[in-house]
């Protein structure tokens, strides 16, 4: 029974949450450079030292995080899915000013702000990889209903990306989390991958090797899942995703999502733990515990896949 699992998949959900941050800050330092420029300033980054085109101090995330937490925080708030909570949650967020916002993302909360709509045209500039950045809660809050994460990957998604790579995308990312959070083997996740990109010859990464991840999705999905599939721990990959430079905080994000839901929390380097904000590591948790206990695998529903 899956709910006699229930214990691990929270740890495996926690991990995803935590992962997302860690590999967001760890990237962010590296963010839009070349391989060749880390290695000359860095030799291969593997410490969250903060920097970057941000100028963040150490263990600061990004709007990966940060778009993700606003998910979550509506989702727990509101006890249900609820895209205008969701919605709500990132206007209120970019009127904060945050240090960094996508210009799609950007785009799409200001038209929700201008018109209250939840979902605009769709548009070939909508293949960014801001939606699928920002998965990992709604994959925790859908666990065990394949169906309902789809739905909800696209709601969510639409909010400010309105593009068939990033619906797909979307639901991989989502997928994948499942699938680890539910302590399936890495094999079960390369097949479930393969079958997903196979519609999309774009987002097929076998024997793909990207050489420097932009913020078009179909470049981030390949970069993520060679170094996942590839990597024996979870430091491994978000190392080997970020050193691709690019948009590494992003890359680092996803990959971090999936790696800390495969490998687990005890795999979660702890000197990266400890260059995040405390309260932000308490808060990942609280809000991961939630949103598997509000999850249909939490209520106790039958798993459909």
């Amino acid at each position: 029974m899956l709910r006699d699992r229930l214990p691990d998949v929270r740890g495996r959900a926690r991990a995803a949450f935590l992962g997302l941050a860690v590999g967001d800050a760890l990237g962010a330092t590296v963010e839009f450079m070349m391989p060749s420029e880390i290695r000359a300033t860095h030799g291969v980054h593997r410490e969250i030292t903060g920097g970057g085109w941000l100028r963040l101090p150490p263990g600061h995330v990004t709007d990966d995080t940060e778009m993700s937490l606003c998910i979550a925080s509506a989702l727990v708030a509101e006890g249900s899915w609820s895209p205008h909570a969701i919605a709500d949650r990132f206007a209120a967020w970019l009127r904060s000013r945050p240090t960094d916002v996508g210009n799609t993302c950007r785009r799409g909360i200001q038209r929700y702000l201008n018109e209250g709509s939840l979902e605009g045209p769709p548009n070939e500039g909508d293949a960014g990889n801001g939606a699928a950045m920002r998965m990992a809660p709604v994959a925790i809050a859908t666990l065990a209903d394949g169906a309902l994460l789809e739905r909800c990957a696209i709601e969510q998604g639409h909010l400010t990306h309105n593009h068939p790579l990033s619906d797909a995308a979307c639901i991989l990312v989502g997928r994948l989390i499942h699938l680890a959070c539910l302590g399936r083997d890495r094999a079960e996740l390369l097949r479930a991958a393969g079958a997903a990109v196979e519609p999309f010859p774009q987002l097929r990464f076998f024997p793909h090797r990207v050489l420097l991840p932009t913020a078009y999705v179909a470049d981030t999905l390949r970069a993520v899942l060679c170094a996942f599939f590839q990597a024996r721990s979870f430091e491994d990959c978000l190392v080997a995703t970020v050193n691709l430079g690019g948009d590494a905080d992003t890359t680092g994000a996803i990959a971090g999502a999936i790696a800390g839901a495969h490998f687990g929390l005890d795999a979660i380097p702890r000197r990266w733990v400890k260059k995040l904000d405390r309260a932000l590591v308490e808060e990942l948790a609280a809000l991961s515990d939630k949103l598997v206990d509000a999850s249909p695998l939490g209520r106790g529903e039958p798993p459909r896949l």
